[in-house]
Parts: C-alpha cells; structure tokens; sequence
C-alpha cells in the first residue's frame, strides 16, 4: 500500500467547491463552477452524459484523475446527492468508502463501483480505501467536510484546485475550519487553460 492519498475539486475564486443547499447542486451556479470539466471527452464518456467533447489537457487531468484513483473516501452528503444523479454504471468503478452513521450493506453498481459504508470515522474509511487501492492512489471525493476532516488530520498527501473564473458569494467553503497551525503547502504545479487554473500543491505536516 504506497499510493498517495489526495483530494480534486473545482473552486470559485471566493473559495466555495458547493452550494449550500443539495437543491443547488445542479443549479446554474453549480454549472459554471464545472463549465470547464463538463465539455471534457473523458467526463462526458464516464458520466454518460453524451458523446464526442473536447480533448486537450484539461481532458488529459481528467482522465489521469479516474485512472491514478483505486479507491475513494467520501461523505454521505456527497453520496446522498450523487445516489440518484450517477448513472447506473457509476463513474468511480473501484470500491467507494462512505462516511456515515447509517448501518447499510455494501451497495455493488455496473461497471465495478461498489459503496462501502464506513460507522467508525474517516480514519477507518481511509485505512479500508488504502488496503483496496493496492499500489494505486486513494481518492478523497468530497464533500468540504471530509475533505477538511482528512487535511486536519493530517491524511492529504496532495491535493488539485481547479480553479474556476466564478463567485458564488456564498455556499461550502473548501478551507472553512482548516487547523492551518498544521498544514503547511508546497506548490508542485500550476496550469491554466481558456476555463480554468489548475493549482497542485503537495501536504506536509507544519
């Protein structure tokens, strides 16, 4: 087990990645935080939401994203918002770790995702997610809370902010908590395209 553990998200420029309200989540202002993943090939083919899209670098980060991913952590936020919207062939296709403190049996989709539901902390979720990911990297999907719950905690190897050309003014915010006494940056990349700025940093304890 030597992957590396890290989280990628889209970002406004006033430091949301969502809205409040699961309501909003496919809301207009959602949809410009993702105007530059959306036209994407590799996006489009895996979410099954139509053929043909760009290809370019921004699709090339994509593709790398799902395929350096073995395994992924993610709230029940995330899950409950994404239950109904994924297709049934869900686009993670590896074992999905959930954080919850509901008890409910492995949920196993097409194309080889299966929802594991984890009661005792993102710590076990993380040491689950490592163990199936094998050699690979183990992906924090989301939501902020999760994610903020593995950087506090000292778990993030890495993580990507795309950054888009967007304000939401309000909604979740990615740093909002963040024990920033314990967390200290290094930026290791940095590319732009017409959508969006890509902003790789890697984690190390303060």
């Amino acid at each position: 087990m030597t992957g590396t553990v890290f989280f990628s998200v889209s970002m406004s420029l006033d430091g949301f990645i969502a809205p409040e309200s699961l309501g909003e989540l496919m809301g207009q202002q959602w949809l410009e935080l993702q105007q530059w993943i959306i036209p994407q090939r590799f996006f489009r083919e895996r979410l099954e939401i139509g053929t043909g899209g760009e290809e370019g670098r921004d699709n090339d980060l994509v593709r790398e994203t799902f395929e350096r991913t073995g395994a992924s952590v993610m709230g029940k936020r995330m899950f409950d918002a994404g239950e109904h919207a994924w297709p049934d062939e869900a686009p993670f296709r590896t074992p999905v770790f959930v954080v919850t403190h509901e008890e409910r049996d492995p949920w196993s989709r097409p194309g080889g995702t299966t929802f594991h539901f984890v009661n005792d902390g993102v710590v076990s979720a993380l040491d689950r997610a490592r163990e199936a990911a094998g050699d690979l990297d183990v992906r924090i999907a989301g939501g902020g809370a999760t994610i903020l719950q593995h950087l506090n905690a000292g778990l993030v190897d890495e993580f990507t902010i795309a950054l888009s050309p967007v304000l939401f003014g309000t909604g979740v915010r990615l740093f909002e908590g963040v024990d920033a006494s314990r967390v200290a940056l290094e930026q290791v990349r940095a590319e732009s395209s017409q959508r969006v700025t890509h902003l790789t940093y890697a984690v190390h304890a303060r």
